[in-house]
């Protein structure tokens, strides 16, 4: 017992070392390189500039969002929904619970580490290149990266079921299918909505950022004023962007709560 203690004291001295040296050179390395623009003042003075010129905001722009805003919407729905349809097989072949090919599922969590490794504005360039302008790369970037985190979020969920369930669902002859039918997905059904529900959210945010390297939505119209240096139009859009989002999670907490209320009714 005191020599496992003394193990685990001396790993967690070794992982607050690495954090303390990785916090302490990345503190120097950051001072180092920009210590002129930190002592300057240029970094304030320029910052209240802009912010000034975006005052006040500018209505006219409103008119001209309403078309953004459904291309913004669409692709945080279609991104999702794709996202969704690839994740949960991918989800059922990754968890051990579900599938017993070592192999099977290794190959399955690389895929969904690469997806999750890439960042979506990378996909959505790439698309934007391959693809062209409007919501398509932008829907195939949020998704696919959707997918590396939904698909491991599922898979997770997956393998803390109560097995219990699914050796009664086996002692009946259920086969597989039966299993993950029966025995599985009632148990995860609720966290695959939350789960589903945050992605979501975030994917509306996220297609905001995408939509400015030419993935269409709002982030276009939010990208062009800033090109044309048109500050006051940028703050309209921003204070657009700001409600919507208020909307859409207040929409997905609704849900949610719907959700949990009738899980514990």
């Amino acid at each position: 017992m005191k020599e496992a203690k003394r193990r685990r004291e001396g790993q967690w001295g070794l992982i607050m070392a690495v954090l303390a040296a990785l916090i302490g050179g990345s503190t120097i390395f950051t001072a180092a390189v920009s210590w002129e623009a930190l002592t300057s003042g240029k970094i304030l003075t320029n910052l209240f500039s802009i912010v000034g010129e975006m005052f006040p905001p500018d209505p006219a722009i409103v008119g001209k969002l309403p078309k953004p805003i459904g291309e913004t919407l669409a692709m945080s729905v279609m991104a999702t929904l794709l996202a969704v349809l690839l994740s949960l097989p991918l989800a059922f072949l990754g968890a051990k619970t579900t599938c017993r090919s070592t192999a099977v599922r290794w190959a399955v969590k690389a895929v969904i580490n690469a997806l999750r490794t890439i960042p979506e504005l990378i996909m959505a360039i790439i698309f934007v290149a391959a693809v062209g302008f409007g919501i398509l790369p932008g829907i195939l970037a949020l998704g696919l990266h959707s997918v590396g985190m939904l698909g491991k979020f599922y898979a997770e969920a997956i393998e803390r079921v109560d097995l219990g369930a699914i050796e009664a669902v086996e002692a009946v002859g259920g086969s597989r299918f039966h299993v993950i039918l029966f025995g599985v997905i009632p148990q995860i059904i609720t966290q695959v909505v939350d789960f589903t529900l945050y992605r979501w959210e975030y994917n509306f945010r996220a297609s905001t950022v995408v939509g400015m390297v030419g993935a269409g939505g709002i982030g276009f119209e939010l990208v062009s004023s800033l090109r044309l240096m048109q500050y006051q139009e940028v703050l309209a859009i921003l204070i657009v962007v700001f409600g919507l989002v208020q909307l859409v999670d207040s929409f997905g907490n609704l849900i949610r709560e719907k959700m949990l209320g009738k899980e514990e009714g």
